[in-house]
């Protein structure tokens, strides 16, 4: 397989497909900036070369040609971060964007409008992918995020280029952090996995449980196992058809000598809101009246003390309802004991939307080893599957 350091993009037109499906404010400005970031090397790496780029990427879930969607929105940005000639295409196939690809010099990029305008993006259409293909001379994806998808840009385009694709840094980076913790972490092995339902994250659990030491749980998991133990949550979140999976799991643990931890207590309320009324029980005597919404404090300190005897730490989900200042804490302790153990030498690997977004609002992005731009394909890759967007690069 090409490695994107030991090759030359000089005098070559390069298909990068990127995934800057970033955060629109209502006046169409990036109020987040971390995936396009995250290619900038990418991008370095080609233009220096003396390349030219054409990217592909989408935003958001247009259905049709949504204005709303369009790629224009981040232009300036990318002129701003970049330093280079960045043209746009009003579409990413067509007469347009083949006048555009002709005319493009080395050292130019070329933005092609949201490739998800078409359906054809996501239905995997080999015929759009090869008239996509024909502008370019070399296929690179560091489009992580998207790597569980089959779809056109991300995965069935390779099969043109079966000499000249590669992933890009980030993609790389990105599966060599994550193969770091799934196939050789440091022991002991502690995995953080919150979130609200065990059914999102069994196939997770079950591929984690012969690998680490320490499983702790966060979110709405905690009361589906408390009640298949046999615990009164009151209207805590709950899945009744997982109360055997909730047991299975525990057992297949212990057989593994594995070491589940579960939150001793609660912060509770009757409902949702940062004016909402709180109080703490043990998490398997919750009143009928009253729902879980945080780990307490007990528990925080005791995931503190297996977080910070751990030397590979993998964070996946918040421990409640962190959205709400009234119920952070327990997330927020969590994120404070990973960058602890993170300083102490720990390696420490944080990834899925909302354990990113609690970093991001603890301000604790420099404190822990390494951020996946990912969740769906973060969690899919945890769950030892294979990724077309992956597969399609490593194939020869």
């Amino acid at each position: 397989m090409i490695r994107i350091q030991d090759y030359s993009f000089k005098n070559k037109r390069v298909l990068l497909r990127v995934d800057y499906n970033v955060p629109l404010n209502e006046q169409f400005e990036i109020t987040d900036t971390a995936r396009i970031d995250a290619s900038l090397p990418t991008l370095r790496k080609i233009l220096d070369d003396g390349g030219s780029i054409i990217l592909m990427s989408h935003l958001g879930r247009p259905k049709g040609k949504d204005p709303k969607c369009s790629l224009e929105h981040i232009l300036n940005y990318l002129r701003e971060v970049t330093k280079a000639t960045v043209l746009f295409a009003g579409d990413c196939i067509g007469a347009e964007v083949e006048s555009k690809v002709k005319a493009l010099q080395p050292g130019q990029i070329l933005l092609l409008e949201n490739v998800r305008f078409y359906k054809e993006e996501t239905d995997g259409n080999v015929e759009f992918a090869r008239q996509l293909a024909s502008y370019g001379d070399v296929y690179v994806n560091d489009a992580f995020a998207t790597a569980h998808r089959a779809h056109a840009t991300t995965a069935v385009i390779a099969q043109f280029f079966p000499k000249d694709k590669m992933f890009g840094f980030l993609m790389q980076k990105e599966i060599d952090e994550l193969n770091k913790v799934m196939n050789s972490p440091k022991h002991p092995f502690t995995a953080i996995l919150g979130g609200s339902k065990i059914s999102t994250k069994i196939d997770i659990i079950n591929n984690l449980l012969p690998k680490v030491d320490n499983l702790i749980l966060g979110g709405g998991m905690n009361y589906t196992m408390h009640k298949a133990l046999g615990g009164q949550v009151g209207k805590s979140l709950v899945e009744d058809e997982m109360l055997d999976v909730a047991r299975g799991i525990l057992k297949t643990a212990k057989e593994k000598n594995v070491n589940i931890y579960m939150s001793v207590d609660s912060i509770t309320s009757d409902r949702f809101g940062n004016d909402a009324y709180r109080r703490i029980y043990p998490t398997n005597a919750i009143p009928a009246e009253m729902e879980g919404m945080d780990i307490g404090p007990q528990t925080a300190l005791n995931y503190r003390d297996v977080i910070m005897n751990s030397s590979t730490i993998l964070w996946n989900g918040p421990m409640g309802v962190f959205e709400f200042d009234l119920f952070s804490n327990g997330t927020f302790m969590v994120a404070d004991a990973v960058a602890a153990a993170t300083k102490k030498g720990a390696f420490s690997l944080v990834g899925g939307g909302d354990s990113v977004a609690a970093v991001h609002k603890f301000k604790m992005e420099g404190d822990v080893s390494y951020i996946s731009t990912a969740g769906g394909a973060m969690l899919e890759f945890c769950e030892g599957r294979q990724l077309p967007g992956i597969t399609c690069i490593m194939d020869e």
